[in-house]
């Protein structure tokens, strides 16, 4: 859980990724830092790029829910648009387990 004083200083740099502002690399440190090790924060992160990729994105569009729900990578240059072989197939459905997999919140 993070405490309220986190929060806000996170949310007040996702407030400047969303609006295409400069983030200190000092702040951008901390907040890769604190996404690494709670779950809550990686997903504020997430979302705020997601937003910052996608400024036209409403809450009723299926980016949206998208972002609502945490789904996805928030980066449109590795979306999966199709596939070549059943490989690329395997490659997509298999799991690859992030640094914090034992993580529990």
């Amino acid at each position: 859980m993070l405490s309220t004083q986190y929060r806000l200083r996170l949310e007040s740099i996702c407030e400047k990724i969303v609006k295409g502002e400069s983030v200190e690399l000092s702040e951008m440190i901390w907040a890769e830092k604190l996404a690494k090790s709670n779950r809550s924060a990686s997903t504020i992160l997430r979302q705020a790029r997601r937003r910052a990729a996608n400024p036209d994105m409403t809450e009723d569009s299926l980016d949206g829910f998208m972002n609502a729900l945490d789904l996805g990578d928030p980066d449109p240059s590795n979306h999966k648009t199709g596939f070549q072989s059943p490989d690329d197939i395997l490659d997509f459905f298999s799991q690859d387990k992030s640094d914090d997999w034992r993580q529990r919140d």
